[in-house]
């Protein structure tokens, strides 16, 4: 089955993920080992202070960022464990690595600017400024996580464990199969999420309004197989097969989510710029849905001016 003719199929369904400084890798063998401080570690005095709000903004960015955010996921959507969870794009892993250049936007960015873009696409939201207390936080609490870690190493844990080409080209029925058994029950069977009783979520949106962007870097098929085969369904990672994760990612990936923030009204313009890839399906019909037609930005990615310059 080609991945550009898909049959059509009936229901949707969801599983857990989303992008934010995490992509696939190929672990080394001598990829140096790190572990964090104990959740329970973070210092007092200020500098600790910002450490907490790091955390509970990690945790909970719609009660404690909420002007930034535009969906329903968190970044423990897909940075488990508070962040601190190897082969779920830790905090830990990724601080000691920028700045760095990224092709996304052909050049060096700083970790200040790696975070904004998270929250414009993952967050489906709108920048803070780098020098905001929302920033600030993040950085604190990913320097705190990272202490002692050598700098400009790819550590073991870092990223999504990448997986090889699959055997079958991915598949939406065989997808939706995998979906139905393993993951609708978390992520509801409209792959919606769920949210506890304090409306906080439990499970992230996968598809629709209340998800990510088409611009996050999880709806790359690929980047999506990774981190399900490596962390989903919750506490059981691995326990899919490599070809159930493609498939599954693809399934996922197959329906129709907020807007690319790049877009300037012309879908084609937009595909041909920021997409087209091998496992992207931004612009190709699926199903007889043009993904990326239907929906137009509704985030921005200037900076909020009101809460610049922290300290003034």
């Amino acid at each position: 089955m080609s991945l550009r003719h898909i049959p059509a199929a009936a229901t949707a369904g969801a599983l857990m993920l989303t992008l934010a400084l995490g992509t696939a890798w190929a672990a080394s063998p001598d990829a140096p080992a790190f572990t964090p401080p104990a959740a329970d570690a973070i210092p007092s005095g200020p500098f600790g202070e910002a450490v907490r709000l790091g955390q509970d903004i990690f945790l909970n960015p719609q009660k404690f960022a909420g002007r930034y955010v535009g969906n329903s996921m968190t970044c423990a959507s897909c940075h488990l464990d508070a962040g601190r969870r190897a082969g779920s794009a830790p905090l830990w892993a990724a601080y000691v690595l920028y700045p760095a250049y990224r092709s996304k936007n052909g050049h060096v960015n700083t970790l200040a600017e790696r975070l904004q873009g998270c929250f414009v696409y993952s967050m489906n939201g709108r920048m803070p400024p780098t020098d905001s207390k929302t920033i600030v936080a993040l950085e604190s609490y990913m320097y705190w996580m990272a202490k002692g870690a050598p700098t400009g190493v790819k550590l073991a844990g870092q990223g999504f464990p990448r997986l090889a080409e699959p055997q079958h080209t991915p598949d939406y029925v065989r997808g939706q199969k995998v979906y139905t058994a393993r993951c609708a029950l978390c992520h509801g069977a409209q792959g919606t999420g769920r949210r506890d009783a304090t409306a906080r979520t439990a499970f992230p949106a996968l598809w629709g309004d209340d998800s990510y962007n088409w611009g996050a870097g999880m709806h790359s098929i690929k980047t999506a197989a990774a981190f399900i085969h490596a962390n989903m369904p919750l506490s059981q990672g691995g326990t899919l097969s490599e070809q159930q994760a493609w498939d599954v990612a693809y399934f996922i990936n197959a329906h129709e989510r907020p807007q690319d923030p790049r877009f300037a009204g012309n879908l084609a313009a937009t595909t041909k710029a920021h997409h087209g890839g091998k496992y992207d399906l931004y612009g190709q019909t699926v199903n007889g849905v043009t993904l990326g037609a239907r929906s137009t930005p509704s985030t921005s990615t200037l900076p909020d001016k009101a809460e610049s310059q922290v300290g003034k």
